[in-house]
């Protein structure tokens, strides 16, 4: 699978099947400019991971692709006029030649006074896994792990945790634009993950087959 990052949790994966561009946010840059797309999906309706307008600009230049999301974006993308299929966990969808299925169900606790919100994390052909903002466990083994890194909801252990649980082949670092040097964070994973998991720190806007 062929993976492009444009920074924080954007990323192009063309699985040879099927272009599918996830959380299109405000934190991201590059994206705007990708063509060919079968779907874009949308793990949750904050302004990092869904940016209305730009999604608009980017949905002219791709007329065919479906936009998917979970249930608390779907008022910013009607109120924005843009089609799209709500996704709640559980579900499958077939997307071009590749299947998507829908896990989670909640973002994660950011602080006991802000209410949790709908949170759908992404098992694209069982092997790679973007969990959005919560710390999702998939059904079995996975290939990729998409590793969010820093967070106001997540502590370096927790990220620690989260990826000896996966333990997936290969964990990518998303979800990093808050941090002034995340280059600590990676050398934090790439010293206290499982033996057999390898961190790979993707060049922006640099497709990488992983």
């Amino acid at each position: 699978m062929e993976i492009t990052h444009f920074g924080h949790s954007c990323l192009l994966l063309d699985t040879g099947a099927a272009r599918l561009l996830f959380d299109p946010g405000a934190f991201s840059t590059g994206f705007e400019g990708v063509t060919g797309l079968d779907a874009v999906l949308v793990t949750h309706q904050h302004f990092d991971h869904l940016e209305p307008d730009r999604l608009t600009a980017l949905l002219r230049a791709n007329p065919d692709a479906r936009v998917l999301a979970d249930p608390g974006s779907a008022g910013t993308l009607a109120e924005k006029g843009i089609d799209h299929e709500v996704l709640l966990p559980g579900a499958a969808a077939r997307i071009a030649g590749s299947r998507v299925e829908v896990l989670g169900g909640e973002h994660a606790v950011i602080h006991p006074d802000i209410p949790v919100i709908e949170n759908n994390a992404y098992l694209v052909d069982g092997t790679h896994l973007h969990p959005g903002d919560a710390l999702v466990a998939p059904p079995g083994p996975v290939q990729v792990l998409f590793l969010p890194t820093g967070a106001p909801w997540l502590k370096l252990s927790e990220a620690v945790d989260y990826l000896r649980a996966v333990a997936p082949a290969t964990a990518v670092p998303i979800h990093e634009a808050v941090l002034s040097n995340p280059a600590i964070w990676y050398g934090m994973f790439e010293k206290l993950a499982p033996e057999r998991t390898a961190l790979k720190v993707l060049d922006k806007a640099t497709a990488t087959t992983l």
